[in-house]
């Protein structure tokens, strides 16, 4: 439950499932140390059944451990569904689901994937074989978007009968007014502010950031930028911004994502893969336009020239779509509208649990009638 757009959208699950009708429990690990954990800085209400040896990274001593209590676990909770969210958890709890022999209903959410980007390919090949497996004995894959589904499919891992496309869902609370945000950030007044938000790590690109961020700099554009996020990068990425004297505010990791939006006007993604960012429905939920290159699921978010501008990778597109912005307000602010309807009409938390409660209902009563 590391900060991100999973354990974002498994706290809205945890609060939002009709407690009379279903008993749900949250199992999770630990974070690592580099990481904050989603449940004692933000989620501090939800209730999680901590596992020992659970943790992001492969250690076979501790994964065993873990995957052991899982076991234990599911033997005992008996539950109808068991539904498993990121990849290592995924592979876990689908195993230990399966060994436990209890007649579980296995459900997995994939929010993006691992098939690039990540990995060379001795490990993504052996990443596929693994998911094509599991897959087999999954009843439900549900992808966050059209292209997580198709790029799974072209590798063979599932099929189109068993997938469904589940999109994120999520709230934002009231926007503070901009000075204050500004002011709260140590921002500079006055100045058009271009946000990062998200991890700060290699598939996120923060290098590629960086590098518009010069080339808006060489080209004399006065556009103010800021990072909102932490990762294995950032002290990488302090040290740049320090060397180059790029025009950029180093936040660090923020509580208050009303806050951090309130101070951008444009939001910018730069991604080598994604699942369907969460960041970007936070920013067109706050009426913000954003750029984005064109990775995972992103179209599903943001409508090229309606909602915001979607780019190639190449770092010279990415700065002629921030300067076209940069120069026309109205366009911004058409852009912000259009974006804030769409993402409030098709990527609300009611509908997320909604849509859960749904499936979760059919896929038992088609057991039951089996």
């Amino acid at each position: 439950m590391n900060i991100g757009g999973p354990a974002l959208q498994i706290s809205g699950l945890m609060r939002g499932l009709n407690s009379e009708e279903f008993e749900h429990r949250l199992y999770t690990g630990f974070c690592a140390q580099d990481e904050e954990d989603y449940l004692e800085k933000i989620a501090t209400d939800v209730n999680a059944h901590r596992i020992e040896g659970f943790g992001k990274r492969v250690n076979f001593r501790a994964d065993l451990r873990a995957f052991i209590a899982l076991m234990n676990e599911i033997r005992n909770f008996k539950p109808h569904i068991i539904h498993t969210h990121t990849a290592k958890a995924g592979v876990l709890g689908r195993v230990a689901s399966i060994l436990s022999l209890q007649k579980s209903i296995r459900v997995h959410t994939y929010h993006g994937h691992l098939l690039s980007g990540y990995f060379g390919t001795l490990k993504t090949t052996l990443v596929i074989k693994i998911e094509k497996l599991l897959a087999y004995f999954t009843h439900r894959l549900l992808a966050v978007g059209d292209r997580v589904r198709q790029d799974l499919l072209d590798v063979g891992v599932g099929s189109l009968e068993k997938f469904e496309l589940m999109p994120p869902g999520l709230t934002i609370s009231t926007l503070p007014k901009k000075s204050v945000a500004i002011q709260s950030l140590n921002l500079s007044i006055g100045k058009l502010q271009c946000g990062f938000i998200g991890r700060v790590t290699q598939i996120k690109r923060p290098d590629r950031f960086l590098d518009v961020v010069s080339e808006i700099k060489h080209r004399g554009i006065d556009l103010h930028f800021f990072m909102a996020g932490d990762g294995e990068l950032l002290q990488k990425c302090r040290e740049r911004i320090i060397k180059e004297n790029l025009p950029v505010m180093v936040l660090g990791w923020q509580s208050n994502i009303e806050m951090v939006l309130s101070s951008a006007d444009i939001v910018l993604l730069t991604s080598d893969n994604e699942g369907t960012p969460l960041s970007l429905i936070q920013a067109g939920m706050a009426g913000l336009p954003v750029i984005a290159t064109n990775v995972g699921s992103v179209a599903n978010v943001v409508t090229n020239g309606v909602t915001g501008i979607i780019t190639a990778l190449d770092i010279t597109e990415i700065a002629d779509a921030l300067e076209k912005l940069v120069g026309d307000k109205d366009l911004r602010d058409t852009l912000g509208l259009n974006a804030s309807e769409f993402t409030l009409a098709n990527f609300s938390v009611e509908r997320l649990v909604h849509d859960h409660e749904e499936l979760y209902r059919k896929l038992v009563s088609n057991q039951a009638m089996s």
